[in-house]
């Protein structure tokens, strides 16, 4: 009884894992019906462990230009489906990184990024199991997991964004796909077309994260491979014949695609930074801003709380006032509710000495946090110098080169803030300049209430064009492409 009933869950996956099958899964990725990608999910099975790879390609249309970003990232697992190492490799307009990971003694688990001549380390604490994107649904999947109803949760690392983050899984549903099988050329469209379909049983996983991450709605097999996934806004990653993921992307229309983001018209989005666009930030003096948003649900969306509210599609965004300002405590803070936005993160080292001293002097003493918030986004603004970045986006090389995208300059206040007792954590999004909508990265210190600076505009509080959409994360093709789909924005 006790071993067949009361088995431990380590054990039940170990069981069901002899029973994965090894093969490759290719995922078309979409906003609407215009490709923007292709994925493929391969699993291997060794003599006792298992080994999965995952290849990402992706195409962000911008300015007259294809910013391409592919990937490629390999972990082996074992028999319980603990990952054991990861090795990945990321090359793109915007980013560009190794990433290496593997369990050491204690069952400490041990990452390493490098890029742009620079190296990150991080160790993380004993029995914290981390997980890439693509295995959770197996570990779901596998010892009886795929219950109507059942709760679970999971942290992920994501090797194609070096985004560490929690996510919280529920099985919403159970339903059936129809999934093309193969395919066959047509002369006549000059494509590929499906010519075999699979009826596929799939179960609704509702995924909540953070970080950029949005929600995703995820239909993932019997064996937990990804059948569909979906956002409120129209991204979507379809899994079909790889003719139809990868020959009919690698011969699709370019020219039109890259045309028709040329010249883009008053108020549409550009998928780039400000500094990578070759648009001088523009502070401005708005104190009120409204916006209609529209192409689908908003559900995911960081939009309401602090500055920011929602009435029907109308965001309303109020910049903070002077009575905001006035924080109630002194520095260091030390609420524990507000515990996790002063420790150190993978990329914000705020325990660095070098960090630390470096904002201990511009303090110079002073526990006001309204005072030392100001001086922080002031150095940060005149002394990091604005240069588009494909490296890794951690505070001590920001801090020590001195130079960086708003990505970096975030980062790095951030991680000062931290290093004083002030609460800081950065937040994406949108930023309003030269009548259209760019990707922006600025953050949020804890006076009061949560208020916006932004260290590239040199502003505190930041002017009411910055539109939050995300709380936890940074700028990157990978996430924003995904989590802003057909979003629109009309004035209001």
């Amino acid at each position: 009884m006790r071993r067949v009933s009361f088995r431990s869950s380590g054990a039940r996956l170990a069981e069901a894992a002899l029973t994965v099958s090894p093969g490759a899964m290719f995922y078309r990725l979409s906003v609407g019906a215009q490709q923007l990608g292709y994925a493929s999910s391969t699993v291997d099975t060794l003599v006792d462990s298992l080994r999965l790879v995952d290849v990402l390609v992706l195409d962000v249309p911008a300015l007259g230009h294809l910013n391409r970003t592919e990937g490629r990232s390999v972990a082996t697992l074992d028999r319980s489906l603990h990952m054991r190492s990861l090795a990945s490799e990321v090359d793109g307009e915007t980013i560009r990184f190794t990433t290496r990971a593997a369990v050491g003694p204690g069952g400490r688990f041990h990452i390493s990024l490098g890029g742009d001549g620079d190296s990150l380390a991080a160790t993380l604490p004993a029995g914290d199991t981390v997980e890439v994107p693509s295995l959770w649904p197996l570990r779901l999947a596998f010892g009886g997991g795929l219950r109507v109803g059942r709760v679970a949760g999971a942290r992920v690392f994501d090797p194609f964004s070096a985004a560490l983050h929690p996510i919280a899984l529920r099985i919403a549903a159970e339903s059936t796909f129809v999934v093309a099988d193969s395919a066959d050329y047509d002369s006549t469209t000059m494509a590929w077309i499906p010519v075999r379909f699979d009826t596929v049983r799939a179960f609704r996983v509702d995924v909540a994260g953070e970080g950029g991450n949005g929600s995703l709605v995820t239909w993932i097999d019997a064996q937990g491979r990804t059948v569909r996934a979906t956002t409120g806004l129209g991204f979507t990653v379809e899994r079909t014949a790889f003719e139809l993921a990868y020959e009919n992307f690698r011969h699709r229309d370019t020219l039109r695609l890259m045309h028709a983001t040329a010249a883009p018209g008053p108020d549409e989005i550009v998928a780039a930074t400000l500094f990578a666009a070759g648009v001088p930030p523009q502070p401005g003096s708005a104190a009120t801003f409204r916006v209609r948003l529209g192409g689908g649900s908003l559900e995911g969306l960081d939009l309401a709380g602090g500055r920011q509210r929602l009435a029907g599609d109308t965001l309303i965004v109020q910049r903070e006032g002077a009575a905001a300002l006035q924080a109630r405590y002194r520095l260091p803070n030390a609420d524990p509710a507000l515990r996790a936005y002063l420790e150190p993160d993978l990329l914000i080292a705020s325990t660095d000495l070098r960090v630390a001293a470096q904002a201990r002097l511009l303090a110079a003493g002073d526990r006001d946090p309204d005072r030392v918030a100001t001086r922080l986004v002031h150095w940060v603004a005149t002394e990091v110098r604005a240069q588009p970045s494909t490296g890794i986006a951690d505070a001590v090389r920001v801090l020590d080169g001195r130079r960086g995208d708003v990505n970096e300059r975030t980062v790095l206040l951030v991680a000062m803030a931290r290093a004083l007792g002030l609460p800081a954590r950065p937040v994406a999004g949108l930023v309003r300049a030269a009548g259209r909508y760019y990707y922006h990265a600025w953050a949020e210190v804890y006076l009061g209430d949560w208020v916006a600076v932004d260290p590239s505009f040199d502003q505190l509080p930041a002017d009411a064009a910055h539109i939050r959409l995300a709380i936890g994360g940074l700028i990157r093709p990978t996430d924003l492409v995904r989590l802003l789909g057909r979003l629109t924005l009309d004035p209001s």
